[in-house]
C-alpha cells in the first residue's frame, strides 16, 4: 500500500457500518512457526496477508520451509532434513518474526543473520539472546539486531530463566520451537512483571491441539517435552485488535458497527474491548452475526490496567481524549520497546492536537481537552495511525503523515475506513427517505 500523507475523514453523520477485519496477526503467525516445524504438511486458512506475516513466511523459506501462498488457503510443507540455511533474515519491524524465528533458527543447520528495520534495532532483544546463549545456542555477542547465529539439530534446551517484562513475546517464541530442542525445556520468568498474559495462553493452546506436551507446574513457569508437532489445519480467527478502530468509531459517533465473525471464545487480548468499551459508555452485544457496539452519546473516562492487552492503548487513549473526565491507563511501561515509544508518542500528539496528556512509569493519565486539527505523526507504527483515524472522525481537519504504516497488519485500513463511512452515508440516505419528517432532525443530529 502506497504511504504518504491522509487526510483523516470526518464522520458527517452517526457511523453505521457492518465490517470484516482480516484474520489474525498473532494466531497467523504462530501457526505459520507451528506449520513449519510439524510432522507433515498442513492448511492455514484466512491468514492475515500483511507485512508481518510475509516477513514471517519469507524468514520461514530461508530456514526451509515450503509455503504456498497462492490463494486464500496457505500450504505449508516443512523441511527436508538435509536443509542449511544462510544468508540474512529481514525481521522489518515484526516483533514476532525478530523473537519467534531465532530459536527455531537455532535448530536448523548453517549460519544465518538477523536484521530489520533501522527502528526494529533499537527493540529489546537481549533477554531472549542471553535465554538461547544458556539453552546452547551459538550466537554473536550483539544485545539487538542485527545479529548472527549459528544453528545445530542437537540444540540441548533444558532449565532456563527468562525477564520478559519488557515483552512476552520471549516466553512464547521459546515455548513454539521447544519441541525442537533435545531436552524440550524448563521456562521460568523471573521478572517484576508478565505483559500479555492472553498472548502466552495462546501459544500454549496452540501447542496443546497439536499434540504438544504443555505442563503449568506453577506461575510463570512452563515445561515443554520434545517431541513431534502434529500436523494440523487450521482457519485463523479475525484480529479483534484490528478491530478497535472500528468499534471506537462507534463509540465516539454515537453510531453502531457491528465485527462480524466475532469468536465467542478467544485468547486473543482483543476480546477485552468488549469490557473496556462498555466501561466506557458503550452497549456491546455478541451476537451469531457478530459484535455489535452501539454508542450511546456519552464518552465516559476509563481506569484500567492494560497489561494483558497493551496493544490497545492507541486507539483507547484516543477515546479518552474525547471522554467526559480524566482517564488513567496503567501496566503498560513496556510499551515504550513497542514499534516506537508508544507512551512518548501518544503524549506528543495528543498534546499537539489540544488535550492535557502525562506520561508515569507505567501508563498515561489523559485530561481532555477541546481539541483541534494538525498532523499526527505515526512512527511508522500502524496502531498510532488508527488512533489518529478514530480522532478524525470528530475533530476537523487531522491529517496523518503516513498511512502506509497501517500495511503492517492491515493493508486494506484506508478502504475498510473509506467503506465504513459510505457504509454511514448510505444509512442516512435510506433513514432521511424512509422518515422524511425526520430528515432535518437526522442531519442535526450528525456528529
Amino acid at each position: 500500500m502506497a504511504g504518504g500523507e491522509w487526510f483523516a475523514p470526518r464522520a458527517e453523520e452517526r457511523v453505521h457500518a457492518r465490517v470484516r477485519v482480516p484474520g489474525s496477526k498473532s494466531e497467523t503467525n504462530r501457526a505459520l512457526v507451528l506449520a513449519a516445524i510439524a510432522d507433515g504438511p498442513s492448511t492455514i486458512t484466512g491468514g492475515l496477508d500483511a507485512r508481518d506475516t510475509q516477513l514471517m513466511r519469507d524468514a520461514l523459506r530461508a530456514l526451509g520451509t515450503t509455503i504456498d501462498d497462492g490463494t486464500d488457503v496457505w500450504r505449508v510443507t516443512p523441511a527436508a532434513d538435509d536443509h542449511r540455511m544462510g544468508g540474512t533474515i529481514d525481521c522489518g519491524l515484526a516483533g514476532t518474526v525478530m523473537r519467534f524465528v531465532p530459536p527455531l533458527a537455532a535448530t536448523v543447520p548453517g549460519t544465518v543473520t538477523f536484521d530489520g528495520d533501522e527502528a526494529a534495532r533499537s527493540r529489546p532483544m537481549l533477554p531472549l539472546l542471553d535465554a538461547l546463549t544458556d539453552i546452547g545456542a551459538d550466537l554473536d555477542d550483539s544485545d539487538a539486531l542485527p545479529f548472527t547465529l549459528t544453528g545445530r539439530p542437537d540444540l540441548p534446551g533444558g532449565p532456563v530463566n527468562i525477564d520478559a517484562s519488557t515483552s512476552s513475546q520471549y516466553v512464547s517464541a521459546l515455548l513454539l520451537a521447544a519441541p525442537r530442542f533435545a531436552r524440550g525445556i524448563d521456562l521460568r520468568h523471573v521478572g517484576p512483571t508478565l505483559p500479555s498474559l492472553p498472548h502466552i495462553a495462546m501459544t500454549v493452546a496452540m501447542l496443546r491441539e497439536r499434540g504438544v506436551d504443555v505442563d503449568q507446574p506453577e506461575e510463570h513457569r512452563w515445561v515443554v517435552a520434545p517431541g513431534p508437532v502434529q500436523a494440523r489445519d487450521v482457519t485463523i480467527e479475525p484480529d479483534l485488535s484490528n478491530a478497535a478502530p472500528f468499534l471506537a468509531a462507534a463509540l465516539v459517533t454515537e453510531g453502531r458497527v457491528t465485527v462480524h465473525d466475532w469468536p465467542a471464545e478467544t485468547d486473543q487480548p482483543g476480546a477485552m474491548l468488549v469490557d473496556l468499551f462498555s466501561a466506557m459508555g458503550a452497549r456491546v452485544e455478541l451476537t451469531e452475526d457478530g459484535l455489535t457496539l452501539t454508542g450511546t452519546g456519552h464518552v465516559r473516562a476509563l481506569e484500567a490496567d492494560l497489561s494483558a492487552a497493551s496493544e490497545l492503548t492507541p486507539v483507547l487513549a484516543a477515546v479518552c481524549a474525547l471522554a467526559h473526565g480524566t482517564s488513567h491507563l496503567t501496566g503498560i511501561g513496556h510499551i515504550r520497546g513497542h514499534e516506537t515509544d508508544r507512551l512518548a508518542a501518544l503524549e506528543a500528539e495528543l498534546h499537539g492536537l489540544g488535550a492535557a496528556v502525562s506520561q508515569h512509569e507505567d501508563g498515561l493519565t489523559i485530561h481532555p481537552r477541546l481539541l483541534h486539527g494538525g498532523t499526527w505523526r505515526t512512527y511508522a507504527d500502524h496502531r498510532m495511525a488508527q488512533a489518529g483515524a478514530v480522532l478524525g472522525l470528530v475533530v476537523d481537519d487531522i491529517t496523518l503523515d503516513d498511512i502506509g504504516c497501517t500495511s503492517k497488519t492491515m493493508p486494506q485500513f484506508p478502504e475498510l475506513w473509506d467503506d465504513m463511512l459510505a457504509q454511514s452515508d448510505r444509512w442516512l440516505a435510506r433513514d432521511v427517505a424512509e422518515h422524511p419528517e425526520d430528515g432535518d432532525e437526522a442531519a442535526q443530529d450528525a456528529p
